[in-house]
């Protein structure tokens, strides 16, 4: 949908420039970190002989508990600066507001859940930083 935009007749032309470059670049690298860390958790869950919960390692889970959710914010931040539409800025503000909240919540879940076996120094979403 947000492609099919850009392609639409009512798009406005976008630069192909050092913004369009790196926020196409941050696309892809967001898109395939989402991949991987949601892969990582899948295989996570699946290896656990009674299907109880671990606590996620690699990757950015070192630094974040919502790994995944922050390469999301990635992927749609870098797409909004790639196409500079209004519809695309709105969304990636939409992800950030449905995604931000969710790390935080499964942050506080994995510290209650695990306790002093969760790694101390791990943020919510932000490494070092929130």
């Amino acid at each position: 949908l947000q492609a099919g935009g850009l392609a639409s007749p009512w798009a406005a032309a976008v630069d192909v420039d050092a913004f369009f470059v790196a926020g196409l670049a941050a696309a892809a690298l967001g898109a395939y970190g989402n991949a991987w860390h949601d892969d990582a958790l899948r295989k996570l869950r699946a290896s656990s002989t009674d299907g109880s919960y671990k606590i996620p390692k690699g990757g950015l889970y070192e630094y974040v508990s919502g790994a995944n959710f922050l390469c999301e914010i990635l992927e749609w931040g870098g797409f909004a600066c790639a196409a500079r539409t209004t519809a695309s800025w709105v969304f990636a503000a939409c992800v950030v507001l449905n995604l931000g909240p969710r790390a935080l919540h499964h942050h506080a879940w994995y510290r209650e859940k695990f306790g002093s076996e969760y790694p101390a120094g791990r943020k919510a979403l932000l490494p070092w930083v929130l």
